[in-house]
């Protein structure tokens, strides 16, 4: 066992300080654009933390008294932390606690443990240290060793926070992400007005289904053009389809005639569609799948959507993209990320198909699973199928921007437990264990979204 910690621990050192690569996330690009001070200690590690509020939530606490709201109407930002350090023993045995102590004691050198004694006197030093220029959102970037961020943008945005950045003196790469579900999901409320604006804003006309595309293929020239390498897609449930009409039911969708299940379709098909676009255009498909999405209505109707109440569904990967990759599955060019909250389906259905499909690589864990438990499961059972060089790498996929190191820094130690392992088995030495380190810690994430300089 000793001998075991050895090599983790020399594998981890090799790696701990290697450049952060993250290539899909939810940080604010108006944070790098303006580059003004975060406000306060709740609204940097509480208010924006689905993983933080939810688990507060499940203890009976009120989402309103977590400055969970509408703007304005939130709770006092230092009453939101007293509550949080109130209840922090509540997040032992979570991935939350280790990436928030990391963000206290090595970010902020925060020396004092979190508490209710300690709350107001750990705030204010946070608010101190906010208020400083070393720790605005671009030196903290650099600080960070961050070789890039993307951030998720609907296909409607018109990425003025990106063009800022680009005509800014500061060298830090934040780059966009086409994220098109408004315009492809005939189930999304403001699916309609989302047409409307797509049209307007590219001067197609998206009456017809030729134009649609069109215009699809317009915005999505115009995030490349602002640094996008990756379009991504959340969804339910994976179902693909090539549909012989899809001029048909897309007429349906937009006079607001749609039969059941034509949305669901309709999505399916346009799955390929955007399959087919990347063949052209080259961006990196993105699939997060196996949420059930906002499943507490109150909070929904009250708070609205991605509140906390999301949760994992079982998936059928093999079936559900069956259509797609019989049609553009074998382009060896086109490169297609899957995410799952469904962990039955590593051994049984990803690693597998990762491992024949030349499209096709497993991303990290997600969400739920994010955690060193979570990352070692998926180590030991996508490994044997898939091998390491059909993984994405890591992405921490966060909107709380000081948890990226965080987050990263618990993966780097899970690929040096799982390497040290791995040589400990005799499966490779210490020189293969090395080189496979830093491909997972960097190289692999850079492949597997084209970030190759």
């Amino acid at each position: 066992m000793h001998n075991l910690q050895g090599k983790a621990e020399e594998l981890y050192h090799l790696i701990k300080d290697d450049p952060i690569v993250s290539p899909h996330g939810h940080c604010d690009p108006s944070w790098f654009a303006k580059d003004t001070p975060f406000a306060n200690a709740a609204e940097l590690l509480v208010i924006p933390d689905h993983y933080v509020f939810r688990m507060l939530y499940s203890q009976g606490i009120p989402l309103a008294n977590l400055g969970v709201g509408e703007p304005g109407k939130a709770a006092d930002p230092r009453e939101v932390f007293r509550l949080f350090a109130k209840n922090w023993h509540l997040f032992l045995g979570t991935p939350s606690r280790v990436w928030v102590d990391y963000v206290l004691h090595n970010t902020l050198g925060i020396s004092s443990t979190l508490s209710t004694e300690t709350s107001d006197t750990i705030y204010d030093q946070i608010g101190d240290l906010l208020a400083q220029e070393d720790h605005r959102p671009r030196f903290l970037f650099d600080r960070f060793n961050i070789e890039l961020l993307a951030t998720t943008d609907s296909a409607l945005d018109v990425l003025k926070d990106h063009v800022a950045i680009a005509k800014s003196d500061w060298g830090g790469r934040v780059i966009p992400t086409f994220r098109p579900d408004g315009i492809l999901d005939g189930n999304d409320p403001e699916f309609l007005a989302n047409l409307a604006s797509l049209g307007e804003k590219t001067g197609q006309n998206v009456d017809s289904f030729s134009g649609y595309l069109s215009a699809i293929r317009a915005r999505r020239a115009h995030f490349i053009a602002n640094g996008a390498t990756a379009t991504d897609h959340g969804i339910e449930h994976v179902m693909t389809e090539w549909l012989s009409n899809p001029d048909e039911v897309y007429q349906r969708l937009r006079l607001g005639q749609a039969n059941d299940g034509d949305a669901v379709r309709f999505y399916g098909h346009m799955l390929i569609e955007m399959a087919q676009m990347s063949c052209d255009d080259g961006l990196v498909m993105q699939i997060h799948a196996g949420s059930r999405r906002n499943t507490n209505r109150d909070v929904m109707t009250a708070f609205g959507r991605d509140k906390g109440a999301d949760i994992p569904i079982g998936i059928d990967w093999v079936k559900g993209l069956d259509a797609l990759l019989n049609r553009v599955g074998n382009d060896t060019e086109l490169r297609i990320l899957l995410f799952t909250l469904d962990e039955t389906t590593y051994a049984r259905e990803l690693a597998p198909m990762a491992g024949h499909w030349p499209c096709l690589r497993i991303g990290p864990p997600w969400w739920f699973h994010d955690s060193p438990a979570g990352i070692a499961r998926y180590f030991d059972q996508v490994v044997e199928t898939a091998g390491y060089y059909n993984l994405a790498g890591f992405n921490d996929d966060t909107r709380a921007f000081l948890s990226i190191p965080a987050r990263h820094d618990v993966w780097r130690q899970g690929v040096a437990l799982h390497l040290s392992e791995q040589v400990s088995k005799g499966y490779f030495d210490m020189t293969d264990a090395t080189k496979l380190a830093g491909l997972l810690a960097t190289d692999l994430a850079r492949k597997a979204y084209k970030l190759e300089t």
